[in-house]
C-alpha cells in the first residue's frame, strides 16, 4: 500500500487503449455520483446510464458498475443498465446480457434486519435495508460511528456474515463476496478476458477491487484521498472521473 498523496493522475483512457484492450470497473457512490447524507438523496447526472452505454460500445462491452448498492437501487436512480453490473459488494453479479454470474446472492436474514433496524431507531443513525445486506449510515451523526460499527460487527459475527466499513457507513454483507471477487468473476467471462483491468473507486470497500486489478496486470484509480491505498493512480473528485471516462 502507498499514500494517496504520492499518486499521479492516470494516463488518458485513449492512451491506455493503445497498448492493450482495457476493462473498466467503476464504483457508483462517490465515483459516478456525488455522495449525499442519505442514500436516496443522491443526484446522478442526467443521461448517466446512456453515457455508460456509449462507453461500453467503445470498450466492446468491457465495463461494469461495481457498487455496494443493489442493482435494482442503482437502476431506480439512473434507469435500466444494459452493461455489466455487480451490486451488494459483489454478492449479486449480472452480465450485460442479463445473466446472473457466480453464486446466487443470499438474502439478509430477518434477525440481522431486525437488529439493525432497532439499533438505528434507538441511536439516531439511518438504516438501509438491502436485498443482500444491511447498512447503518451515520454521515449526519458522525459521533455515532464508533458504537454503530461495533454493534454491526458483533451482529455480523453472531450470524456468520461479514461487516465492512465505508465512508460514514458500516455494512453487513454475506461473507463470500467483495468487489475484488466481482472483478475476478467478470474477468473470467469472454467479454473481459485478456483485457487489462482498471478499477475506479473512492471507498474502503473499493480496495479489494484495486488489489484484484493489480494482481491481474491492471491498476486501481482512487477518487479523493486516503492515507494508504492499493491504487496506483488518483483522480480528485467525481467531476474528474466523468472527464477521464469521457462521459
Amino acid at each position: 500500500m502507498q499514500s494517496a498523496l504520492t499518486l499521479s493522475a492516470p494516463p488518458a483512457l485513449a492512451t491506455l487503449e493503445q497498448g492493450r484492450a482495457v476493462a473498466l470497473f467503476v464504483d457508483f457512490d462517490g465515483t459516478l455520483v456525488e455522495l449525499a447524507k442519505e442514500p436516496d438523496s443522491i443526484a446522478p447526472a442526467a443521461g448517466l446510464a446512456d453515457h455508460l452505454m456509449t462507453l461500453a460500445h467503445r470498450l466492446q462491452g468491457r465495463i461494469a458498475v461495481v457498487s455496494g448498492r443493489t442493482i435494482d437501487d442503482i437502476e431506480r436512480h439512473i434507469g435500466p443498465l444494459s452493461i455489466a453490473v455487480a451490486g451488494s459488494h459483489g454478492s449479486d453479479i449480472r452480465s450485460a446480457f442479463g445473466k446472473s454470474l457466480g453464486n446466487v446472492a443470499r438474502s439478509l436474514p430477518a434477525q440481522i434486519d431486525a437488529a439493525l433496524r432497532t439499533y438505528a431507531n434507538e441511536n439516531d443513525v439511518i438504516y438501509e435495508h438491502k436485498a443482500h445486506g444491511g447498512a447503518l449510515h451515520f454521515r449526519s451523526n458522525p459521533e455515532a460511528g464508533e458504537s454503530a460499527s461495533a454493534f454491526a460487527k458483533k451482529v455480523a459475527s453472531d450470524h456468520g456474515w461479514k461487516a465492512q466499513s465505508g465512508k460514514c457507513v458500516i455494512e453487513i454483507v454475506s461473507g463470500d463476496g467483495n468487489k475484488g471477487s466481482a472483478v475476478r468473476t467478470f474477468m473470467n467471462t469472454p467479454e473481459f478476458q485478456h483485457a487489462r483491468p482498471f478499477f475506479v473507486g473512492d471507498d474502503l470497500t473499493d480496495e479489494a477491487g484495486f488489489a484484484a486489478c493489480q494482481e491481474l496486470g491492471g491498476a486501481g484509480i482512487l477518487v479523493g484521498e486516503r492515507d494508504e491505498t492499493f491504487a496506483q493512480y488518483r483522480l480528485p473528485d467525481v467531476s474528474s472521473v466523468h472527464t477521464w471516462l469521457e462521459i
